[in-house]
């Protein structure tokens, strides 16, 4: 076997893996595609399988301890880049990382040798596990209720005016002896801690503060040793931000093995990619606090990153009587209401059936069951107080300037505007088609069932079938028309116009922040600004930890650089970009709170300008429909937490629903609608 044959079965093998974590782990795909599309995967992991049993060297590289060479992830992730996929933080680990040591995804346990010496210098660091909290659960009116349900759908059914925020305490007026001092808002949460409040979700708006409430809340609970779990590319920016609010207590980020870290340290920060290696001693480390940011990251709790963050919140607790445990997000709703769970589920107030016993004695108390409409109004009250903390930069932030998002529509014309108009035009054609033939087999067709059934107009539950067929054949296609080829070469067409547009915004207003989705449209406005003379600084998924902070301090500190080229994956969360008023979205996200994170990474405290999200959209496209149903789901956190009278929007995801709208005026301006 050459190494050429093992570097590329290496690379297939870990390509299969990420993947299927991906898939576990992504926003943007129903349940039943999600299962669909693992069942592929599964079918060609078993031929990668079948292959390798006929070569022990290959069969040795698919074991769980297998250690993959960087040449393999360079080409994996040169494969990813070929096919316009930008890798990001969820496929880190694609990355031969020189500053943090490349470990297989499924890496065998590890204990440092720094966390050994900890433990031998001073055994009574060990975690008193007689401490743990027995449960109090006693039979209740409530016992043999269904609850997480109505639970559920007491936020769906908030009207106007309903809280989304627990009561918090006046802070004191004593300064901190160093360190910056909180704004008003930050230092109330922080006194709930200090009065003895423990569990906390806080979600407020993008841009509030929330790393230095959760550290200054540890500090003021002495959560220590604290555990902070974080996105990959924000672990480097929560140590800076642990030196600067609370430099007493010193801080220690886990990279790979975990070789370089101080097992001293009273903040342990960790990124979910390699929490399945380190789980062991950090589930025995002894920590009294744990934060996780990003939460909404654990919404898919048979994900990996949810599992191991769930266990080693239940292990603290089981420890620690009381421990301090906060999960951090701007957008805790990403497409449905049960994203909550699995945040509830960390924070103790729930298990996988019911509520825990600090939440059943609350409802409890409330005199009601869910058949009482008043229960539900009570119950979300009861959730609110356990720790829900949800503030708007309207309400608590006035100093930070307003912002807004404009939409800047441009005609693709010339060849490339009339194939992707003639592209779209076949992808409508192919969906009347499929509408029609379903419609006449189910008017006539032999074995339909519903033979003789009439519909008047435009059948739309056969419209929404239709395009959950073609959604499902888009995903699964190697090649050829479909929703997400289409919006791959509408970036690309509008590539070099949003770069244009971006330059002159640096001339005349000043750094610009840059958003892509796509690798080629990302490259297409670098060199746009290289020709133009304008000095970048690039923030991608296949850059290291270090890299990326050098060149997101090159944007906030060099007068010279003018644009930020960011991935949207890779750069809409965690990472501080507010010396730039202006954003430009050469591409649309496929959810409103992807969108949102990216405009806030400018729009945060320590703006001192109105800042404008500019969208390119190609008009007269399907880049015009997705963008009004990105707005069109923006009302869900709004309705759940925010006690808007707007409705929540479907779960449905965006782009069933941009072909549902683009079957739907194809057949209206057809005959094919009786």
């Amino acid at each position: 076997m050459t190494s050429e044959t093992r570097t590329r079965f290496q690379a297939v093998a870990l390509l299969l893996r990420t993947e299927r974590a991906r898939v576990l782990t992504g926003t943007e795909r129903s349940e039943a595609r999600r299962t669909e599309r693992l069942k592929r995967l599964d079918g060609l992991a078993t031929t990668l399988a079948t292959t390798a049993v006929r070569d022990g060297a290959l069969l040795a590289l698919l074991s769980e301890d297998a250690v993959f060479s960087d040449e393999a992830r360079t080409l994996a992730r040169d494969v990813l880049r070929s096919a316009g996929i930008e890798p990001g933080p969820e496929t880190a680990e694609l990355e031969p990382a020189p500053a943090e040591p490349a470990a297989e995804p499924a890496a065998p346990k590890v204990v440092p040798q720094s966390v050994v010496s900890r433990q031998m210098a001073n055994p009574f660091l060990a975690p008193d596990f007689s401490a743990a909290r027995p449960a109090t659960s006693r039979p209740t009116p409530l016992t043999g209720w269904e609850l997480l349900e109505p639970l559920l759908r007491s936020f769906e059914r908030a009207g106007a005016g309903a809280p989304a925020c627990m009561a918090l305490p006046e802070p004191s007026p004593r300064r901190r002896p160093d360190g910056p001092e909180p704004m008003p808002h930050q230092a109330r949460l922080i006194a709930a801690a200090e009065a003895g409040h423990r569990t906390f979700l806080l979600a407020d708006e993008p841009g509030l503060g929330k790393t230095a409430q959760a550290l200054l809340a540890a500090e003021a609970a002495d959560a220590y040793p604290l555990l902070v779990v974080v996105p990959n590319v924000v672990k480097t920016n929560w140590a800076r931000e642990a030196q600067r609010w609370t430099p007493r207590h010193p801080a220690t980020v886990v990279y790979g093995q975990g070789d370089s870290i101080d097992g001293f340290a009273d903040i342990v920060v960790v990124n979910y990619d390699v929490l399945d290696r380190h789980s062991g001693w950090l589930g025995e480390f002894g920590f009294r606090g744990m934060v996780i940011d990003e939460a909404h990251f654990i919404k898919n709790k048979g994900s990996q990153r949810s599992r191991h963050a769930l266990e080693l919140s239940s292990r603290i607790r089981s420890f620690t009587p009381r421990p301090l445990l906060m999960a951090l997000t701007g957008t805790p709703l990403i497409n449905d209401i049960e994203d909550f769970l699995a945040i509830w589920e960390f924070l103790g107030w729930i298990d996988e059936k019911k509520p825990l016993p600090d939440l059943m004695n609350a409802l409890t108390a409330t005199g009601l069951t869910p058949a009482d409409q008043r229960f539900y109004a009570a119950a979300r009250q009861c959730v609110v107080d356990m720790g829900i903390v949800r503030r708007r930069k309207v309400d608590v932030a006035a100093d930070i300037p307003a912002r807004r998002i404009a939409d800047l529509p441009v005609e693709l014309d010339g060849p490339v505007g009339r194939s992707i108009r003639a592209a779209e035009r076949d992808l409508a054609r192919r969906m009347v088609t499929r509408y029609s033939d379903a419609l006449a087999h189910r008017r006539g067709g032999e074995g339909s069932g519903v033979e003789g059934i009439g519909v008047e107009g435009i059948d739309h539950d056969l419209v929404r079938q239709v395009a959950k067929w073609e959604q499902k054949d888009a995903v699964n296609a190697a090649g050829g028309e479909n929703v997400f080829g289409t919006m791959r070469r509408i970036g690309r067409a509008k590539a070099a116009l949003a770069a244009d547009y971006a330059a002159q915004l640096v001339r005349s207003a000043g750094k610009v922040v840059f958003f892509a989705k796509h690798v080629e449209v990302m490259d297409v406005a670098e060199e746009t600004f290289a020709e133009r003379g304008i000095r970048f600084s690039s923030i991608r998924g296949d850059q290291t930890p270090s890299v990326r902070q050098r060149n997101v301090d090159a944007f906030v500190t060099d007068p010279d650089v003018g644009v930020a080229v960011c991935s949207l994956t890779a750069a809409g969360v965690g990472i501080n970009l507010q010396v730039a008023s202006n954003v430009v979205l050469a591409e649309l996200s496929w959810t409103d709170a992807e969108q949102t994170q990216a405009i806030d990474r400018s729009h945060r405290i320590g703006q001192t300008e109105p800042v404008t999200a500019w969208r390119i959209i190609a008009a007269q496209t399907i880049d015009a429909r997705i963008a009004e149903l990105i707005d069109g789901k923006a009302g869900l956190a709004a309705a759940a937490l925010d006690g808007s009278d707007e409705e929540v929007g479907s779960s449905a995801d965006v782009q069933h629903e941009a072909l549902v709208a683009l079957l739907t005026e194809a057949l209206s301006a057809g005959p094919h609608a009786g």
